[in-house]
Parts: C-alpha cells; structure tokens; sequence
C-alpha cells in the first residue's frame, strides 16, 4: 500500500526558512508533493521576524508580502544618548499566527504538525512515532546545528506587546533606543507601534553569554513603560529568543561535507553574522531552491551555504571587535557610530548587501573602540 506521507521534497522543521521553501513550491512548483513535517503543534512557534523594504528584492516580495502584519511607510528611527535619527527606509513585520495560517491555506493537508523526527537520509524521515516517510529529496530546515563549531556573541531578547489606556505617541518602529541602562553588554529597547494603543516592546542584549533572565527582563520592560508615561499596561503577547551573533568558527565543522542531507535556514548557517536576523536570507534561499533540481540538492544547498559564509567574512570581523575589543558598556558607541553613516550604507548593511566602499568606510574614521584593543582581538588566534 502506498504511504499518503509519501511525498516529492520532505520539510524537516516548520520554522521560517522551511515554511517559505513550502510556500516557494506551492505557488511556483505546484505539481511537486511538499510535505513541511514540524515537532511542535504549529507552523512558526512564537515570533516575530521584521525587514526593511531593501533586504528583500522587489522580484521576491511577492514570496513575502502576504505574510506582513504590520507595514510602516513612514520609515523608522534609532535612539543613542545625545543622538536620535530619523530613516526613511519602510519597515515590515511578519507574526508567526500569519505565517501559519498562509501556510494551512497554501498546503492544506501537506503539513505534519506534532511530528517529532528521530532520523532522517537524503530520501526518507523516521519519526519517533515508527512512521517512515520517503521522498525524493529531503531537507533539514530545524533551526541551528552544533554552534559549538562557532565562535559566538549572542543577541538575546524578550519582547512583550502591550496594551495601554491611552495613545503611546509612537508613529513607527524605534529599531534601537539605547538611551537605557547598558546591562549585559550592548542594551536597547525596540519598539513596534501596532496601533494607538498597542506597542511591542522588546528589550534586546549584544551579550557575551546566552542566559536570559526573563523575569529581570520583564521588568526592565515594565519599567521602560512606567518611564514613557505609559498608563496601565497589559500584556497581550510575550516572546523571547536568543540568536548567535558569529564572530568566527568552521564552517566544515558546523556543517561536515560527509553529512549528506540538504539543510536550509539556521541549520545551513544563513543568516547574517552580525545581525543574527535570518528572513532576508530565508527568503532569498527559498527562492533559488524552488528552481533547483530534487537530486541535486545536498551538494547543491551545501555549495549555497558555503558561498554564503565565505561572504560573510567582513561581518564576522566587525562582530570579533564588538565582543572582543570593546568593553561591554561601551558597545553601543560602535552602533551610534554607525547610525551616523549615510542611511544607503545602513540598509545594505542589514542586507547583508554592503559593498567594498561600504566596508571601508565603516572601518574609516575615529574608531569607536581602543585602537590597540581592535588590534589585539583581530591578531588573536581563534579558541579551539
């Protein structure tokens, strides 16, 4: 008897990078049977990922734009002590809830939720219930590998979406206010206003470990509120995360060429190093993927990863002299540096786009950190 789970391409991991690589086959592909195979109970878990209008191209916004929450035109601004900017570049949020929702409505019963895999090879999952699944082509999609074969800072966060009794008076995103208490390296506060009265409030750390006390954090959050003026808060959304920022490490160790399983987001190592933000990526991936053929794709992805990491060279050298050569306090004077460039730069950047004049000129001028410190952590010979 055929097995109904039997499928063309299995989607091991129903996060952001697989649920696009789905929706990428089901609209482009759609004669392929995709099955997107996720642990827990639903497709996205508990986000919120967030671009600017240039780290996604405009041929691809069509893989994106129907996921988008909250759109602001009007741009967004960045908060430093003695320093506030106003970008005009728009800004964009995508919420887990939507990303699941699109995926039910484009794959309907191609999704297997509750499904915890145990094994899988380039042509079959096992799960740990004993169900077996073959396919053509599998791809592991299951969030990060073994980190411990990279050099990492950690970008670490909790985020709370409030209600208030009464307008908030931010008309667009705030990415950075680091005008906070610098606690646990580089501190800021990044606010999403979802409406008059509703606003996201995420209180983000450039740390050197990835502890998070959240309940700590939940304070500093309701404090922040307390100091807006902000009148009975109530919370109505909570999230938390920690991202690796990459400074460093071997990308044969993270993913060996023996591993013969195509892999696709975090997984693959595709995100940006200093950012940790990985949606540009996600979407720029499940696009070439969608055109790639079945039988290809674990040399095929492992080839893209790579490339992708050699790229990522310049900012894993900016992220060496964040965590090694600037004191923890004194982080957010590389950020506040940056945020005075020209706002082109600023959006390359983020991109992961930036160009050789880009790299000079961030690198050029009076540098925000000690000179002999800078120094000293680029000559240092990487921990083993």
């Amino acid at each position: 008897m055929t097995n109904p789970m039997d499928c063309d391409l299995a989607i091991v991991g129903g996060g952001l990078a697989g649920s696009l690589i789905a929706l990428a086959f089901a609209a482009r592909r759609p004669e392929m049977r995709v099955l997107l195979i996720e642990r827990d109970g639903a497709i996205g878990g508990n986000h919120i990922w967030s671009f600017f209008d240039g780290d996604v191209a405009p041929d691809d916004r069509w893989l994106v734009d129907p996921l988008v929450t909250h759109r602001w035109g009007q741009g967004h601004e960045v908060r430093f002590p003695g320093q506030r900017r106003r970008l005009d570049t728009p800004y964009n949020s995508v919420t887990s809830s939507r990303l699941a929702v699109h995926v039910a409505v484009a794959l309907g019963d191609a999704v297997l939720t509750d499904a915890d895999v145990v094994s899988l090879s380039p042509t079959g999952v096992t799960l740990a219930d004993g169900r077996t699944i073959q396919a053509r082509a599998v791809i592991d999609a299951r969030g990060a590998g073994d980190l411990s074969a990279l050099h990492c800072g950690w970008q670490k966060f909790v985020g709370h979406a409030v209600t208030l009794d009464a307008p908030h008076g931010v008309d667009r995103p705030v990415i950075m206010d680091a005008t906070v208490d610098q606690i646990d390296g580089y501190r800021f506060v990044y606010l999403l206003p979802w409406g008059d009265r509703t606003i996201f409030v995420e209180d983000t750390y450039y740390s050197d470990t990835p502890d998070l006390n959240v309940s700590a954090i939940d304070a500093r959050i309701a404090a922040y509120a307390r100091a807006q003026g902000w009148q009975g808060a109530q919370v109505v959304h909570r999230e938390q995360g920690v991202l690796p920022v990459v400074h460093g490490g071997d990308f044969d160790h993270y993913w060996p060429a023996a591993d013969p399983v195509a892999r696709a987001g975090v997984r693959a190592g595709l995100f940006q190093p200093m950012t940790g933000y990985s949606l540009p990526d996600a979407v720029r991936f499940a696009r070439w993927l969608v055109d790639q053929p079945l039988d290809t794709l674990p040399a095929a992805t492992r080839a893209y990863a790579a490339r992708h990491w050699r790229r990522g060279g310049y900012y894993r050298l900016l992220g060496k002299m964040l965590f090694g050569a600037a004191a923890p306090d004194r982080r957010w004077r590389i950020f506040a540096r940056f945020y005075r460039l020209k706002a082109p730069l600023i959006q390359r950047f983020y991109a992961g786009r930036s160009t050789l004049t880009d790299r000079i000129r961030i690198l050029c001028g009076r540098p925000p950190v000690p000179i002999r410190d800078a120094m000293r952590t680029l000559l240092k010979p990487p921990a083993r």
